[in-house]
């Protein structure tokens, strides 16, 4: 009964008011705890692959515009070059 009653009085003593004393379910708790952060860690690395896509998607049509319009102009003015 004594460890008992130090048990809860050194629980007590080491939460601080207004918290709620540990419930003692250790693993299940850090292991969801480690599932949020591994759910935000990947949604960041996925929010960040969008974006990059995205970049890479706009730079690949930017490139194939200049080209066209490149090579339209070249065809335009293919009488003007001499080899």
């Amino acid at each position: 009964m004594t460890r008992l009653r130090s048990l809860l009085t050194s629980t007590m003593k080491s939460t601080a008011p207004g918290k709620v004393p540990d419930s003692g379910g250790g693993a299940a708790e850090r292991r969801g705890s480690m599932e949020e952060k591994v759910y935000k860690t990947m949604s960041g690395a996925g929010a960040m692959s969008i974006a990059v896509g995205v970049v890479a998607l706009v730079t690949g049509i930017v490139c194939g515009i200049l080209m066209i319009i490149g090579g339209s102009k070249l065809l335009a003015h293919r009488s003007k070059i001499l080899f």
